[in-house]
């Protein structure tokens, strides 16, 4: 298996100037710590409203499976050297331009560089399924950029305690919606390709896809 190195951030340095994407560095960002989709959706908007142009190679992607207990190295939130986390669901944001440059990762909860190239993401991030026990099979719904603004709608409910307290403080803007729907993050988290947007792969089709 593949361990986190310290030194990863020296492969990535050219990655701002190789491709005409521009997103703001990671520190700029909006950011709420266990709101990776809301994370995500703010910067399909930056893309949306300062790069519209691009925004078609442009890609929400929601990782999960049917027990949603998925495991992602190098997170931020990993306690051992090699920053293991298990989440119930992830979100990363990714461009594949239709050109030879490579498909590039935002994880804003990766201590990988950021944007770093999907061919040094994956192995780091994702490891050798074979690894795995099958009910830590990862899936993703990969839903184009457009069509998750478009679509995508969460009141925060699941981030409520039974009391209605917060489990975790959430971002200072409104809650996102649609005018069809206030909450269907469910119907994103869900692997399930007969329900949502978006095209469900496991982790062979999702390399293949974008590598």
């Amino acid at each position: 298996m593949f361990s986190f190195k310290a030194d990863i951030q020296n492969e990535c340095m050219e990655m701002n100037s190789l491709n005409e994407l521009k997103l703001p560095s990671k520190d700029e960002c909006f950011y709420t710590s266990c709101y990776c989709e809301e994370n995500v959706w703010k910067l399909c908007e930056y893309v949306k409203n300062n790069q519209n142009s691009l925004l078609p190679a442009c890609y929400a992607v929601f990782i999960s499976n049917r027990n949603q207990s998925i495991p992602l190295w190098c997170q931020k939130s990993g306690k051992d050297e090699d920053k293991l986390a298990v989440w119930d669901y992830h979100v990363i944001f990714i461009y594949s331009p239709c050109n030879d440059k490579g498909t590039l990762v935002c994880d804003l909860d990766s201590v990988l560089p950021f944007p770093v190239p999907l061919e040094k993401y994956a192995p780091m991030t994702f490891q050798y399924e074979t690894c795995l026990k099958p009910i830590y099979h990862r899936f993703f719904r990969v839903i184009p950029a457009e069509m998750f603004l478009k679509t995508f709608a969460s009141d925060r409910s699941r981030m409520r305690n039974p009391d209605g307290t917060w489990i975790k403080d959430p971002p200072p803007y409104p809650c996102l919606s649609t005018p069809e729907s206030t909450n269907n993050i469910d119907e994103f988290i869900s692997m399930d390709p007969s329900v949502g947007v978006g095209e469900v792969m496991n982790l062979n089709q999702f390399v293949e896809k974008f590598l």
